[in-house]
């Protein structure tokens, strides 16, 4: 029986790139998403001065359909981050029709309405809600998946951080720099394969921290403000490479030297590739 990939958001962008490498690789892989069917995708207004949800290209339907492709087996599940009881029926299911999860890719995440407020902007409500789909929920899949881990003595979690985690923005949100909530939600988040690596690293668990690098996904592309910070600095990084990262630490034994680290997809890959 083939590993099993289980990659939450990859309806487009980061999470679709690492379902397909998951599957060029051989794995079958589960999916997670809001959007099922093409025309569906939605994504939250950066601030709260009167937009509306932008559309957004993507689908499981769609994902699926290319995760076949290679000859794997493809199983879609919606999931609504911001709803627990849709995040732990998620994991459950796919351990109730596969019977386990090898690797773990926690790259969903929230960006809700008011993401790219500033300071005084910022309605409390919506850094709950970025709060609770970054670290909370994220930990509570987490929780679902890790003891079937545990029972069979392996499993790999990889999460995909935001350097807005551990770097101070270089300009105001809009002009080149991110919103404080969706930073210190994903900082919180960051601390998970920590404590993940020090409880149950005896137990044959590795979990990474994984920093995709820019990346310019559909949903970046819809709500706009990508440019600017193109311009303050911030080189982009095709979707593809935090992907090949994903692979590679979950299944190359030398990626044990990055554990307790966070790691830099696009550093590690032009590290490899030098080395060939």
């Amino acid at each position: 029986m083939s590993e099993v990939a289980l990659v939450t958001g990859a309806s487009r962008g980061i999470g679709r790139e690492c379902a397909l490498a998951f599957a060029r690789a051989g794995f079958d892989v589960a999916i997670t998403a809001r959007t099922v069917r093409e025309g569906e995708g939605r994504a939250a207004p950066r601030t709260r001065q009167g937009e509306q949800v932008i559309p957004v290209p993507g689908s499981l339907e769609t994902t699926v359909a290319e995760i076949e492709s290679f000859g794997v087996r493809a199983l879609a599940v919606p999931m609504n981050l911001l709803d627990l009881a849709s995040v732990r029926g998620a994991g459950e299911r796919v351990l109730a029709e596969w019977g386990r999860v090898d690797v773990l890719v926690n790259n969903a995440y929230a960006q809700t309405v008011g993401n790219m407020d500033r300071v005084l902007d910022i309605e409390i409500d919506d850094a709950q809600a970025m709060a609770i789909g970054n670290y909370l929920h994220q930990l509570a899949l987490v929780q679902v998946i890790l003891p079937s881990m545990i029972k069979s003595g392996n499993g790999v979690v990889v999460n995909l951080a935001s350097g807005s985690a551990t770097m101070d923005p270089p300009a105001p949100p809009g002009e080149g720099g991110w919103g404080l909530s969706y930073a210190a939600s994903k900082a919180s988040f960051g601390r998970i394969a920590g404590a993940i690596n020090s409880e149950y690293r005896d137990a044959g668990i590795k979990a990474f921290n994984l920093s995709p690098g820019f990346v310019i996904t559909e949903s970046g592309k819809a709500r706009g403000g990508a440019d600017a910070i193109v311009d303050a600095g911030f080189a982009a990084t095709p979707a593809s490479v935090p992907a090949a990262a994903a692979v590679w630490l979950a299944t190359d034994p030398d990626a044990d030297r990055y554990l307790g680290r966070v790691v830099d997809g696009p550093k590690l890959m032009a590290t490899l590739e030098e080395t060939v």
